[in-house]
């Protein structure tokens, strides 16, 4: 198989000799080591040409260097506080700036003018809320929403002059400055060439970059595309086509290297597979059957799906290279960080934070945690005990006698995450100090994990002593919310060795002649339509903005150039119908069948060995009908003849050989309880009169006693409970009134019998 890499550089070869004054941009950093290996099979001596993938390109060419998201946040809200006259607090802020961010990285991208965009989106608010007869009532939500649309532009105007000021910028501020000097930049390179690799999807400002860089002369595009796709109306073509319609560049160039083979024979599977476990394990199975793995790729276009697909590679996999995306809020590290979060939230919400005590199900969870458990191996004892004394809150004095027979590095990091809450700061550096913990056993993907939260807090850490919008926990926790939802933690390993597992996107430019791809569903393969914009969808429209159809095309060049080269492809999708792609497998999968003959299609299911399962018998021997005998002079509880009823075993358990379940902290008087303290009761009022015969005045002194009594057993089998307000207080005030309507019957009762 000949790559698009070999085709192109084998052009290149044929005009240019020397690269010491050559730029390739390329659409990924990934790219680029593959570009530089093939040049070392093509030339022997030399200089490689200056490799850039398109980032730092614009960067290059604009000057501004690029700002993280969240320093792009503080900055904003710098900004926003500035020109508003009552702010939101941070957290609100946070909660809808990220969306305004990313509408103003894609405005600027696509050159579009601001004033004229945000002047548009008011317009239409203001028609929406129009009446002829003026009956259109505005409610303060709606008015908050019109104020903010139409102050849009403001924030956008004052932003982009505060970051032109301190030299920092989103990736669309960088494009439109790299359009306004791409002139300068060019004059300055002089006789620079440039040649721009294996692109599709161009936003305006890359079109205009482009072409300034072409109508310079001595430049090129290579565009990856196969005649296929190029010459039909096919979606996979649709924008490069509409390059060679509209550029001047290309009245008078053709396009380089178009490919054609797409149409070659080649072995193609579409499989589909009950759930995401069968299609992971059936994977595993194909690449058992492969002997060598160096031009292999796994595509994961659901990229959730890691680490599954990581426990499920077959034992002959001995190096691979992983080039992803992960979500941060799927990795394990951030259920350890939202618990100690949850642990001082909780805390304030019960107002515990006088006695620094914590919320038993919030310590429980933070302590069994994975990574906490590791250190601390007899969690379970310490459970054990919380559910025995029957504790709903913790205090820091409990979980120090715990600790104190661990190392003490160990004890004094996790007693630090319980210490009272005196500042954010501080808080974060609990954090920090738990992370450096962790890390020193640990392997290496939770190292990676680890690495990238503790890069997060430190740079938190540090904004929040420059800026200090912090003001407590909460805002803290609903920021740290929102910064998982929307970053990603971004894998590299060595991309020449062994097999390449990578998400859609990063098999740009590359070539493979094996490809396993899942899962291929709808929903999946294209991804959702669904966009979070303040931009409605026919502004987008009316200014040439990107929506789901231009996304769906981008979707469609990927997955038809991946498999254009490829001789072995195997396809797999979800065929169940639940949340996980509906069980409907991708369009382009569906084209792809309606275009070749020589498709295999099929579906498989995991491997299912029947096996007879014999009843378990327990025969009854002295000793069990000892103990049934002992059982009976006190008498069979209904609930315990129902449990013999429906699981014997469950009742052999249970009552015979006397194995606990584990018993659970019980906030809430179960129902169980109250019937065991109402009874306990009476049989403590009633036991000594046995054998006597009972009168109204005994009656009436049963009264008397009868409420110390409840709260006597109250005390014993709901221990450590709080029965002075809310549910509790309530079944409290019930057992009392069962036991007093108990007495006041017997009274009536002996009264009536004295009458007759």
């Amino acid at each position: 198989m000949k790559s698009f890499i070999s085709d192109t550089l084998d052009d290149i070869l044929l005009t240019t000799k020397s690269f010491e004054n050559v730029i390739f941009v390329l659409p990924s950093q990934r790219a680029k080591v593959f570009v530089k290996q093939t040049f070392k099979d093509k030339i022997s001596v030399g200089f490689l040409p200056e490799m850039l993938n398109v980032e730092q390109f614009i960067q290059q060419i604009s000057g501004v260097q690029k700002a993280d998201n969240i320093q792009l946040l503080f900055h904003f809200y710098t900004i926003y506080k500035s020109v508003e006259k009552n702010p939101d607090s941070f957290d609100t802020f946070s909660s809808w700036a990220i969306t305004v961010l990313q509408d103003f990285n894609e405005i600027d991208q696509h050159l579009i003018n601001t004033k004229e965009i945000f002047t548009y989106l008011r317009d239409i608010e203001r028609l929406r809320k129009w009446s002829v007869k003026g009956t259109f009532k505005e409610t303060d939500l709606i008015k908050d929403h019109y104020s903010f649309l139409e102050r849009l532009n403001n924030y956008y105007t004052a932003f982009y002059k505060f970051l032109i000021d301190e030299n920092l910028g989103y990736q669309g501020l960088m494009y439109r400055e790299a359009s306004k000097k791409i002139d300068a930049f060019l004059n300055k390179k002089g006789d620079t060439k440039i040649f721009f690799i294996g692109f599709n999807a161009l936003n305006k400002a890359e079109e205009l970059l482009f072409q300034k860089v072409l109508e310079s002369g001595n430049s090129e595009v290579y565009w990856d595309i196969d005649e296929t796709f190029f010459n039909s109306n096919h979606q996979a073509g649709k924008f490069i086509r509409k390059y060679k319609k509209e550029w001047k560049y290309y009245e008078k160039n053709s396009l380089k290297n178009l490919s054609n083979k797409f149409s070659l024979p080649k072995k193609i599977e579409v499989i589909g597979a009950a759930k995401n476990n069968t299609q992971i394990k059936y994977i595993g199975e194909i690449l058992e059957e492969n002997i060598s793995f160096k031009n292999t790729a796994l595509v994961l276009a659901d990229e959730t799906l890691l680490p599954i697909t990581l426990n499920s590679l077959p034992k002959n996999i001995n190096a691979i290279n992983i080039t992803m995306g992960y979500p941060l809020k799927d990795i394990p590290a951030t259920n350890l960080l939202s618990s100690i979060f949850q642990l001082f939230i909780s805390q304030e919400k019960l107002q515990k934070n006088l006695l620094n005590e914590f919320y038993y199900k919030d310590v429980i969870r933070f302590l069994k945690h994975q990574s906490i458990y590791s250190l601390i191996p007899n969690i379970e004892t310490f459970t054990t005990e919380i559910a025995k004394e029957n504790q709903t809150f913790i205090s820091t004095n409990q979980i120090s006698i715990f600790l104190e027979n661990e190392t003490s590095e160990i004890k004094n990091n996790i007693l630090n995450i319980f210490k009272p809450l005196d500042s954010i700061s501080n808080f974060i550096d609990r954090i920090l100090k738990l992370i450096e913990l962790l890390k020193e056993d640990t392997n290496a993907l939770e190292k990676e994990y680890l690495f990238r939260f503790y890069t997060a807090f430190t740079q938190l850490k540090t904004l929040q002593n420059e800026f200090n919008y912090f003001t407590d926990l909460k805002i803290l926790s609903q920021f740290f919310k929102q910064l998982i939802a929307s970053e990603n933690l971004s894998f590299q390993g060595e991309p020449l060795k062994g097999l390449q597992l990578m998400g859609m996107l990063e098999t740009r430019v590359l070539d493979f002649e094996n490809i396993i791809l899942a899962p291929a569903n709808e929903g999946v393969l294209p991804a959702s339509s669904q966009q979070n914009s303040f931009i409605p969808f026919d502004v987008k429209i009316e200014f040439g903005l990107p929506t789901y159809r231009e996304k769906d095309a981008i979707f469609s060049y990927h997955f038809f150039r991946l498999i254009q080269r490829a001789k072995n492809v195997f396809i797999l999708y979800n065929t169940e119908h639940d949340v996980f792609g509906s069980g409907e497998k991708s369009r382009f999968v569906t084209q792809l069948e309606m275009m070749r003959t020589d498709i295999i299609q099929k579906i498989i299911s995991p491997k299912i060995s029947t096996k007879k399962i014999e009843l378990k018998i327990i025969d009854k021997n002295q000793l069990v009908l000892d103990r049934l005998k002992e059982i009976a002079k006190s008498g069979f509880s209904p609930s315990s003849l129902t449990s013999y009823l429906y699981n014997p075993v469950a009742f052999y358990k249970q009552k015979i050989i006397k194995i606990k379940e584990f018993d659970d902290v019980e906030e809430t008087v179960a129902y169980n309880t109250l019937g065991t303290v109402v009874h306990e009761t009476l049989d403590e009022l009633y036991k000594p009169f046995i054998g006597k015969f009972l009168t109204t005045s005994t009656i009436v002194e049963m009264e008397k006693i009868a409420p110390t009594l409840v709260n006597k057993h109250f005390k014993i089998h709901f221990k450590n409970g709080d029965l002075t307000t809310g549910k509790n207080r309530l079944i409290f005030e019930v057992a009392n009134r069962f036991v007093a309507n108990f007495l006041a019957q017997e009274k009536n009762f002996y009264q009536i019998k004295r009458t007759n």
